[in-house]
């Protein structure tokens, strides 16, 4: 029973962060797309709650409820899968850290942008670019340790 609850968890989690990443990409690249500040503001303002609400939580529980199987079960943290998973997961933490914080800023911006009745300022778009090129590994990460959750290859390290 502990261990179906656990696994239950685990997967949840799994996918609020990979549900909520996906989402909060397609949110915010097309209200990039309108170029209207007013509209980026918004939906840049619900990405921001949804990241904290979400994604933050999902986040801190995942590793806990990842833990705690590898404990039910009794795979060490060093079996391959498992520590590439951890890895993949430090990279998906790295990717995503900076994400929210420029998440604010492009947020921040064009609510400025918006009251001022201004276009979006060049600095908005350089650091959209970068936002779009950080969601990439991250994604890619999180579908990674998707596939080793559920396949649990044999890897030899």
């Amino acid at each position: 029973m502990t261990y179906d609850l656990l696994l239950y968890a685990h997967v949840i989690g799994a996918c609020v962060l990979l549900g909520t990443g996906a989402g909060i990409a397609f949110f915010m690249v097309m209200s990039n797309r309108s170029r209207d500040p007013a509209l980026i503001a918004h939906v840049s303002a619900i990405v921001v709650l949804a990241d904290t609400v979400f994604t933050a939580t999902a986040a801190v529980l995942q590793p806990v409820t990842g833990y705690l199987l590898v404990r039910e079960v009794g795979w060490s943290l060093l079996e391959g899968w498992v520590l590439v998973s951890l890895c993949l997961y430090v990279v998906v933490g790295v990717f995503w850290l900076p994400v929210v914080w420029i998440q604010i800023r492009l947020r921040r911006m064009a609510e400025a942008a918006a009251l001022a009745s201004e276009p979006l300022p060049p600095a908005y778009h350089q650091l959209y670019r970068i936002w779009f090129a950080c969601g990439f590994p991250a994604f890619f990460a999180v579908l990674a340790i998707v596939w080793l959750m559920l396949t649990k290859p044999e890897l030899s390290l």
